[in-house]
């Protein structure tokens, strides 16, 4: 009977400190706070140390542009570029394309990305619509082999790693790859720019829409710039030669300037 006594005290006690507001155990015995010296003082917090740059914090566009900005010919540039670990095309390309034709030439194409064959060979419009590239500028005198500087293409893509399945590139995957081309027209210094498709028009004029863009001069770094349909549209839409023809005579005509 004491012993029941004492658990129902006991309870009775616990009730009314949890009442008073005692939510947790201390201690066994009573500590009174008001005989505690005075806290130590808070020591001065260790100053930060500098974050650790990680991979995931590497901007590729920075890296591009430091890159592109250290090569100071087209062979500098081109090791850049094909030592340039951030986008992840090359690990699926077979071949990196950097360029092809004459680097003095006064017209400089800018195309979209390689294809299967251009993956294959290592050089761009090397497929069936490069090979209607070749006719087209043949048709008025010019081509990526003729001797002739004044006559020649020197000729490059927006990318320089084929995308799987011949997809349109991403918008990452193109502004980490732009400091690189800008760089490139900058070193080739050509006269006049011929844009190849709504990639590169978006890519150096920020702008899609290539049935509104074709056949309207541009500039792209200070240099006229002219938006023709691609090869390979060609080759789906022949009716459309007809607007083509009309811009090879608009380009030969500004080259005669």
């Amino acid at each position: 009977m004491e012993s029941q006594l004492d658990y129902h005290t006991a309870l009775a006690w616990l009730e009314w400190q949890v009442e008073l507001g005692a939510d947790e155990a201390i201690g066994e015995t009573p500590v009174d706070r008001f005989a505690l010296s005075e806290p130590a003082p808070v020591a001065a917090a260790a100053p930060a140390a500098a974050p650790v740059v990680k991979p995931d914090d590497i901007d590729p566009v920075v890296e591009a542009r430091q890159a592109a900005k250290r090569a100071g010919s087209l062979e500098a540039l081109r090791a850049e570029m094909e030592a340039f670990p951030h986008c992840d095309l090359r690990r699926g390309a077979r071949s990196f394309v950097f360029s092809d034709g004459n680097p003095a030439a006064r017209l400089m194409i800018v195309g979209e990305a390689p294809g299967r064959d251009e993956d294959i060979q290592g050089k761009p419009f090397v497929g069936r619509a490069g090979q209607l590239l070749d006719r087209m500028f043949d048709a008025i005198g010019m081509g990526r082999a003729h001797p002739d500087a004044e006559r020649a293409l020197y000729i490059t893509n927006i990318l320089p790693w084929r995308p799987p399945q011949n997809r349109d590139p991403s918008p990452a995957e193109m502004a980490m790859m732009l400091p690189f081309v800008s760089r490139h027209i900058e070193l080739a210094a050509p006269e006049v720019v011929v844009l190849m498709g709504n990639i590169s028009c978006d890519g150096l004029l920020g702008r899609r829409g290539i049935t509104r863009l074709r056949g309207q001069w541009q500039e792209v770094l200070g240099r006229p710039a002219l938006p023709m349909f691609h090869p390979a549209y060609l080759l789906r839409q022949p009716a459309k030669k007809r607007e083509t023809w009309a811009d090879l005579l608009a380009l030969k005509a500004r080259l005669a300037q």
